[in-house]
């Protein structure tokens, strides 16, 4: 995630898990829903031995990696999500950083994974982002994003829509705010920086993207 966030995580630390959970908070629950086969599905696309995450957060994807047998470099810019993450997976090597401004493993990463983060950066944050990704990885290397991505603005209407007839005014203020982009835009931004892309729907909010080095 960018800076901008760090406070609302902070401060979210404790409950996440609660949130993410199948009797969570209703006005996410559409958002999280199928969360386990998502950060499955994560695992599933990622290559190893070298895995760098962006946003742990308290860990859930960062121990489905290390189970996998997996080295796990983690990226968490919360310090409060830190600690969690730290505790929950010691096996993982975590440290401060967001998705642009992080510390680069001596060893060859060959994947980039990330859930739930992604759409913390603007639009052209993502391109720096990818571009920087780009460099870091080999041939057949892969970034594994599960984030909120809509198809086209008339999907992020609809979402909108219901958010609001629904009156859940903290998803529709989380619409208004986070910077969730469009597919053909991710799609563009990879190609450009030489990956090959594929994308995956989950549940009506996230899409698993997979974009593997040329």
């Amino acid at each position: 995630m960018s800076r901008e966030f760090v406070d609302l995580f902070n401060n979210w630390a404790q409950t996440y898990d609660q949130t993410v959970s199948e009797d969570g908070d209703i006005e996410y629950r559409e958002v999280f829903e199928n969360y386990e086969d998502i950060l499955q599905s994560v695992v599933r696309n990622t290559k190893g031995p070298n895995v760098l995450e962006f946003g742990v957060g308290t860990g859930n994807l960062t121990r489905k990696l290390v189970n996998r047998g997996y080295n796990v470099f983690g990226i968490e810019p919360s310090e409060e999500m830190l600690k969690i993450g730290q505790l929950k997976v010691p096996e993982a090597k975590i440290k401060d950083g967001d998705f642009l401004d992080f510390p680069v493993p001596d060893l060859q990463i060959t994947s980039i994974v990330s859930s739930y983060a992604f759409h913390h950066l603007t639009d052209p944050e993502k391109e720096k982002a990818i571009g920087k990704y780009s460099r870091i990885l080999p041939a057949d290397g892969v970034i594994v994003f599960a984030d909120t991505v809509f198809k086209d603005e008339a999907a992020k209407r609809g979402i909108m829509e219901h958010a609001i007839a629904s009156y859940f005014n903290n998803l529709v203020d989380d619409l208004n705010s986070e910077h969730y982009t469009y597919l053909e835009t991710l799609r563009a931004m990879c190609e450009r920086h030489g990956f090959s892309v594929e994308f995956i729907q989950k549940n009506k909010y996230v899409w698993i993207m997979t974009a593997t080095k040329q």
